[in-house]
């Protein structure tokens, strides 16, 4: 294949395989190309009784140095674009992963699937607080399957919970069909399949052990599953980025540079949600700009010895945060429930002023509902131009703009616009797939060759980029309708066609 054809996916599984030692590569270069390059620069004298030795020496370099070095300089091109696009594929994908709307206000059951060693079950609160543990072996067989459905069943109806998470590793299909069975006795019950990727790393690292140090290592992997479907991003911002399992050949990149860019990805994303005080962990404190890791500790610290901040001006008592990092950091930080409304959206403190004159204009006080702030807003603005407002207030436009949508929506959550997660109440196998069929699924994975669909099986289904519409833009998250095209039982695949349209 000529090398300009090769595509970025490519270039990485040929370097994979070689690493491997399961191929052997090389670049062709035919002669006519070279020999005639080589020829106008180095001309032999015909008549020169070293003529034929001068030529063996100009084949011998050619063949022993030059295009060896063209080889390299050629695959190092190749390997250097291909890891870019890698980069920025992870990337994207780890964005639209952690910017999944959270599924708050709901107690979550995790489970952490295995065999021998049984699942792990942990029950969350609405905050994430722990409430119980258990470790259930509904796959060893015999009377343990029958006490570990009412070992759940009992967890379930003591807790209320409404929701399931449960990880998509070792055993997870056995498991979700014990939980399908249980959701088709409670209405009310739902589950999701949640990747488990990094569940691991976090159960092991100190962070873990300073959040759950009464839990074992393996019953963390439950809660931290449970907790994702929750908030994805206030739980998977404490999982090294590489680990986190998104995107295409991670692991063969520079990680240097990978980790750089997955680093700017959370800042931005946390950045554009915003952090409650009073909950975050020094992980998701730690992206906030103006704060980083150190900071974080001493503002959880802080909040430890005296209790939960009653205002963002409160945060200049902890130690180390100075005027210049509550600048960069305040607007960015959420205090709901304190004593200024304006703390709880992303108004900046110096905005506050004009923020104050423009609700005495409206009439309106702090924290007015939508309901009624939104009619007032619009005839203020049928009134008067924007422009005008702004001048009389003494802002700009940009900012006069973004403290009206403030008002409108009082930290209001970006991702709350985003489809929510696809909740299951039953499981689908791959004897149940014909061709044609249609279902509704969850991108895991989007690479240069398609997308990978959860269709509630155990394998995810590719939806390759030859079946999409031209111009279709998926992402991690995004729940689409799907038809079966092919399942090879065998190889564990399966193909899928697009039928979005008939959502």
């Amino acid at each position: 294949m000529p090398l300009p054809r090769l595509r970025p996916h490519q270039v990485l599984a040929i370097n994979r395989g070689e690493q491997e030692k399961v191929l052997r590569v090389a670049v062709e270069v035919p002669e006519a190309e070279w020999l005639l390059a080589a020829r106008a620069a180095f001309r032999p004298d015909r008549l020169s009784p070293l003529a034929e030795q001068l030529q063996l020496a100009m084949d011998d370099a050619a063949k022993r140095l030059l295009l060896p070095a063209v080889e390299r300089d050629a695959r190092r091109a190749l390997t250097e674009t291909a890891a870019r696009h890698a980069i920025e594929v992870f990337a994207r994908n780890l964005r639209a992963l952690l910017t999944q709307p959270p599924l708050a206000g709901r107690t979550v059951l995790g489970i952490d699937p295995g065999f021998r060693t049984g699942c792990k079950v942990a029950v969350v609160d609405a905050t994430g607080k722990v409430l119980e543990t258990a470790t259930i072996y509904p796959h060893t067989g015999g009377s343990r399957a029958d006490e570990a459905r009412r070992t759940l069943l009992a967890l379930i109806v003591r807790h209320g919970v409404t929701l399931i998470a449960i990880g998509n590793g070792t055993a997870s299909r056995e498991t979700e069909q014990l939980v399908a069975g249980l959701t088709r006795e409670r209405a009310e019950l739902h589950y999701v399949m949640v990747n488990e990727a990094g569940a691991s790393v976090y159960s092991a690292s100190k962070l873990a052990r300073a959040e759950l140090p009464e839990l074992d290592v393996s019953l963390r992997g439950a809660v931290s599953i449970g907790r994702r479907l929750q908030d994805p991003l206030a739980e998977l911002v404490k999982i090294d980025p590489q680990s986190i399992g998104v995107g295409l050949y991670q692991h063969d990149v520079d990680q240097k540079q990978l980790a750089g860019a997955l680093t700017t990805v959370v800042e931005s994303v946390v950045n554009q949600v915003g952090v409650e005080v009073n909950t975050a962990s020094p992980a998701l404190l730690g992206y906030v700009s103006g704060i980083g890791p150190k900071l974080a500790d001493h503002i959880v610290a802080h909040r430890d010895a005296h209790g939960p901040f009653n205002s963002r001006r409160a945060l200049r008592d902890v130690a180390g945060l100075g005027a210049k990092a509550f600048e960069q950091a305040a607007g960015f930080l959420r205090i709901r429930d304190g004593e200024n409304p304006l703390d709880a959206g992303a108004i900046h403190p110096e905005s506050y002023g004009v923020a104050t004159r423009l609700l005495a204009r409206l009439g309106l006080p702090a924290g007015a509902p939508p309901a009624v702030a939104q009619p007032a807003i619009d005839s203020l603005c049928e009134a008067a131009p924007i422009e005008a407002l702004a001048a009389e207030l003494g802002a700009g436009v940009p900012t006069l703009s973004d403290i009206l949508d403030q008002l409108v929506r009082p930290g209001r959550d970006p991702r709350a616009d985003l489809p929510a997660p696809l909740l299951r109440s039953d499981v689908v196998s791959m004897d149940d797939l014909l061709p044609g069929q249609a279902l509704n699924g969850t991108v895991r994975n989007v690479v240069d060759f398609g997308a990978f669909v959860d269709i509630g099986v155990k394998q995810d289904g590719l939806l390759h980029k030859r079946a999409m519409p031209p111009g279709t833009a998926l992402k991690v998250g995004d729940v689409i309708v799907v038809n079966v095209l092919a399942v090879d039982k065998e190889r564990g695949r399966i193909s899928l066609g697009w039928a979005n349209e008939q959502a």
